[in-house]
Order: C-alpha cells, then sequence, then structure tokens
C-alpha cells in the first residue's frame, strides 16, 4: 500500500493550526471573522506554491460544514464543471451548502471562468480559488467583483521550521535529524512548506542520520520559485529597479544577484538599466545612457556567466550616481499636453513651405538657417502658448 506523502499527512485540520499567516488568521483577521459569522465568502486566494492555499479551503469549507468539492483549473473541463454544478443543486435541496475549490484558476480561460458565474450570483456555489498569479489580469472581472482577494503570504523560515519541527516529532524522528539539517531545508525551501516537507521525508528515507550532506543529496541545488512571466518575476525586477533609485547599492546587487541564479535573461536586466539610465539618471549623469547601453551590447556578445560582472558593474555605477527626473517628468507632461491637443494647428510661420504659394500665406516667415536662431514668437500653438512642459528643478 501507498504511504500518504508527509506533507499531505502534516496538513493542519483548524486554523489555529496554520503557521505563518498572521495577516489573515487571528483574532481580529479575515478568515478568523469569516469563520466566526458562519456565512460562506467567495474568496481568491492569491500567493505563492506551499503556503497553505488548498489547506485554507478545506479548513473553511469543513467550518461550513459544505460539501467540499476541489478541482484543478490543469485538467478540468466543461463536463467536470456541469457535474459540480448538478452536484450543488442536489446539496441546495439538501440544504448543505457547496464550496468549490478551484485550484490554478488562472488556468481557466474567460469562457471556463463564465460557466461558474451565474451559480456563484445565485449563491449556488461558494467559489474558493487558489492562484499564484496577480488575480487583476488573470480572473475576469464578475468573478473578482464578487470575491474577497485574500494574500496569503510565504512562510517565513521561522514557519518552515516550525513545521518541519511538527513533522520531525510526528515521524519520531527527533534523534535522527540534525539542527543544521532542519536549517538549510528551511533555506532552500523559499517559503514554500510542501517543498521543505518533500525534501524531510526524502532525506529520512536516505540515512538514519539527517545532516546537512543528507539534505544536499536529498534536494540537489533548488531554485526558490521564480516564473518568468509570473508575479515575483515583475516584484523582484521592481525591487532592483527601485533600490537603484534609492541608491542603495548592496540591495540592488542582492536583487540583480537572485534574478540571475534564477535563470533571468540577463537582457531584460539591461534593458531595464538602459531606461533607468535615462528616466531616473537623465541630465545628472549624461554618460549613464552610454554605459548602460554598453553594457546591453556586451551582455549581447559576451553571454553568462561573464555578463553577470558586466550587470553588475553598470548595476553599482547607476546606483552610485546622482539622480534627476526632469527630463522624463517633462517628456511625459509633453505626452500628456499632445494627447489633450492634437487637433491644434501649428502656428503658420513654423510650417514648413515648399512652394510660392505657401511662402505668400506667411509659412515659414522670418526663418532663416542659422546657429541658435531664435524668433520673439510663442512656437506652441496659441490655445497651450503659456504651457510648462520643461521645468528644471536645477
Amino acid at each position: 500500500m501507498n504511504r500518504v506523502p508527509l506533507a499531505e499527512r502534516m496538513r493542519p485540520k483548524k486554523l489555529s493550526e496554520v503557521l505563518g499567516q498572521d495577516e489573515i488568521i487571528g483574532e481580529g483577521k479575515i478568515l478568523t471573522e469569516i469563520v466566526k459569522k458562519g456565512e460562506p465568502v467567495n474568496l481568491i486566494f492569491w500567493g505563492p506554491p506551499g503556503t497553505g492555499k488548498t489547506t485554507l479551503a478545506r479548513i473553511l469549507a469543513h467550518e461550513f460544514k459544505a460539501d467540499f468539492v476541489e478541482i484543478s483549473a490543469v485538467t478540468a473541463g466543461k463536463k467536470d464543471v456541469e457535474e459540480v454544478v448538478k452536484r450543488a443543486k442536489l446539496n441546495w435541496n439538501l440544504k448543505t451548502r457547496t464550496v468549490l475549490f478551484v485550484d490554478e484558476i488562472h488556468r481557466f480561460n474567460k469562457a471556463q471562468q463564465d460557466a461558474f458565474l451565474p451559480h456563484v450570483e445565485s449563491g449556488l456555489i461558494t467559489l474558493i480559488g487558489a492562484t499564484t498569479e496577480n488575480p487583476s489580469f488573470e480572473v475576469i472581472s464578475p468573478l473578482l467583483s464578487r470575491s474577497r482577494v485574500v494574500l496569503v503570504a510565504p512562510l517565513s523560515k521561522e514557519a518552515i521550521l516550525e513545521v518541519l519541527k511538527r513533522a520531525v516529532k510526528e515521524e519520531k524522528a527527533t534523534k535522527r535529524v540534525k539542527k543544521e539539517a532542519l536549517d538549510y531545508i528551511a533555506e532552500l525551501s523559499g517559503g514554500d512548506a510542501r517543498t521543505a516537507l518533500g525534501d524531510l521525508e526524502l532525506a529520512l528515507s536516505l540515512a538514519d542520520e539527517v545532516n546537512k550532506d543528507v539534505v544536499i543529496e536529498a534536494a540537489g541545488k533548488k531554485m526558490p520559485g521564480y516564473d518568468k512571466k509570473g508575479d515575483n518575476h515583475y516584484d523582484t525586477i521592481s525591487a532592483f529597479i527601485k533600490s537603484m533609485r534609492g541608491s542603495d547599492t548592496d540591495a540592488a546587487l542582492y536583487y540583480l544577484a537572485r534574478m540571475v541564479e534564477a535563470g533571468e535573461d540577463p537582457k531584460f536586466i539591461a534593458r531595464r538599466m538602459v531606461i533607468f539610465a535615462s528616466e531616473d539618471i537623465g541630465l545628472a549623469g549624461n554618460g549613464a545612457l552610454s554605459l548602460a547601453t554598453a553594457c546591453f551590447q556586451a551582455v549581447e556578445r559576451v553571454g553568462m556567466p561573464e555578463s553577470g560582472l558586466i550587470l553588475a558593474h553598470t548595476c553599482i555605477a547607476l546606483s552610485k550616481s546622482k539622480k534627476n527626473r526632469d527630463s522624463a517628468d517633462a517628456w511625459y507632461k509633453a505626452l500628456e499636453v499632445a494627447r489633450k491637443t492634437m487637433g491644434e494647428p501649428v502656428p503658420v510661420w513654423l510650417r514648413n513651405a515648399p512652394t510660392k504659394l505657401m511662402k505668400d500665406l506667411g509659412y515659414g516667415k522670418g526663418q532663416k538657417w542659422e546657429s541658435g536662431f531664435h524668433l520673439d514668437k510663442n512656437y506652441l500653438p496659441d490655445s497651450i502658448k503659456n504651457e510648462k512642459i520643461w521645468k528644471s528643478t536645477e
């Protein structure tokens, strides 16, 4: 008989057993209050893998004394949805609530999500979705507006360690597992309890005494989840840019290293530094744009892993540089004004005059092809002649 995996056996059965989610569980917190009221609420759990989204859904369904139906958007099709609706209608007649848990709800397309909508609206089904992706982009607006989005945080190292200690005790393996091994498993987990428990279970099967070396053998070289199309990708590049903007060289290098280690495309990082050089450093250091552009070209030609040195060099230079957003602010202001006044005519004296008729009508009147030539006239259309787009802070 196959043994139930350790991660499954260690699932908490009630909210008080859930670790590391103090923002949503506890006195006055959203999930605790929902349970107290006893009224099911449509929820979207948004967070990284292994943080307890499925566990929370199961606990809530149990608290509501509801029929819990679990499907995965990866494998479920139209027929599965129809079966859920049939089951919910039978439950309704028996005065039993139906909680439908859709794992990876972001994998359902718009038509599939639309199929749930009328049954969620009518209250036939209480929907709990789980997603690792931003629901603002992945869940249809009508469904999102009828649900509460709940952020499920990555577990801290301390929370992971507590989970591991509970598991070791459950397995009666306290004497077999060294403290350094638990610390290392927690570090490798990236806040994912399921991964940590999986590594522990494998390590226990490999040796009578589990130390760091056994964990390394069991886990191999692992990188915490970094989906190059997911939120972690955008959050990390955002942290990188903001750290350079704040002139925090240590933080900028740290986030750069995280991206490189996770296999991020170095050209993507270099491209963002080119933009940063113009937008955030701008006129405070005109050489920054040339450096960032050279960095991009060098990364294209050199490749990894040596490109890491080039990225780090440029990252430090941009972080340490003075910052000035005058040119960027002026550009955004110019776009704003232009979009509002696209139909305004260009002043006649600024227009091109390729024919005699146009010259006779005043096109290009007074213009001279001389260096630094300037006419004492307003160069903007009359309706915005007093608009100030360039506002230097120097």
